[in-house]
């Protein structure tokens, strides 16, 4: 028999996030575009992005049909969140001269799955590309990073926001997942956590 699950977080009810969901308005408009096989993960960052930000859009799938109208709010510049040879480091709209604010197009998956996202729908590949700073150090404490600088989709997103938004803090968006990932420590056992994941230095 499977547990009640919350509706909105989709964790088991015993361990719903919600009350630390928090509710954030941006200039930037956040369009979330997730690879299925992200939806049944267990942290699924990209949905508390989606819950937290009142200015975001989540959306599933592998080809999105509507993505001309999805790319071309009216007053927005739509901007790739996606590394990449010709991606610009990514920085505050006053400082860039760029008045409109930005729609940040997304990809949530493993850089596979986001790059075949981006191969089934040209629209994205063709859109200008930014990318975050190098050097930020990501708080999932229960993964190897796949290289330096890899974050989580809601880590990616807060950065993103605060570099754009300077004068607004939207570290309130990681409570939840810092709280998945301190519920996730401790159910394994601090020895097992140490063993796995403790510093090897």
């Amino acid at each position: 028999m499977s547990r009640a699950q919350c509706p909105r977080c989709m964790r088991p009810q015993s361990h719903c996030l919600c009350e630390l969901i928090t509710h954030l308005d941006s200039r930037t408009r956040v369009l979330l575009l997730q690879h299925p096989s992200e939806v049944n993960h267990a942290l699924n960052t990209a949905r508390l992005a989606a819950l937290g930000l009142i200015n975001a859009e989540l959306l599933v799938g592998e080809v999105f049909e509507d993505l001309d109208r999805l790319l071309s709010p009216p007053g927005y510049q739509a901007r790739l969140l996606f590394p990449g040879a010709d991606a610009q480091l990514l920085q505050a709209s006053a400082a860039s001269g760029e008045n409109l604010p930005v729609l940040l197009v997304v990809p949530d998956g493993t850089w596979r799955k986001a790059r075949k996202l981006l191969h089934l729908n040209p629209l994205l590949a063709q859109l200008p590309r930014v990318t975050l700073p190098e050097g930020a150090v990501s708080r999932y404490r229960l993964r190897k990073a796949p290289g330096p600088g890899a974050l989580s989709t809601l880590e990616a997103i807060v950065q993103a926001l605060e570099i754009l938004e300077p004068a607004t803090s939207f570290a309130p968006l990681l409570r939840p997942f810092e709280a998945l990932i301190e519920g996730q420590i401790e159910a394994m056992g601090a020895e097992t956590y140490l063993k796995n994941h403790g510093d090897k230095s």
